[in-house]
């Protein structure tokens, strides 16, 4: 039987924290940023967690499981 292959999309997008959570990046910060407020930008800056609802499925396509 093959290998199964890590979807490559996600593995660009998303990245694991020590205790096995899910880091992902805030959309809407790559494009069109002159209308954006100085302090929109900055929280958009920061790394957030996956929800845990969603969890399941990026692992899934990270061969996590």
């Amino acid at each position: 039987m093959p290998k199964v292959k890590t979807n490559a999309a996600s593995k660009k997008r998303f990245a694991l924290t020590g205790t096995g959570k899910i880091k992902r990046k805030h959309a809407y910060h790559s494009h069109i940023l002159t209308k954006k407020s100085k302090k929109r930008k900055r929280n958009l800056d920061h790394t957030a967690l996956v929800d845990g609802a969603n969890a399941r499925q990026i692992k899934e396509l990270l061969n996590l499981r």
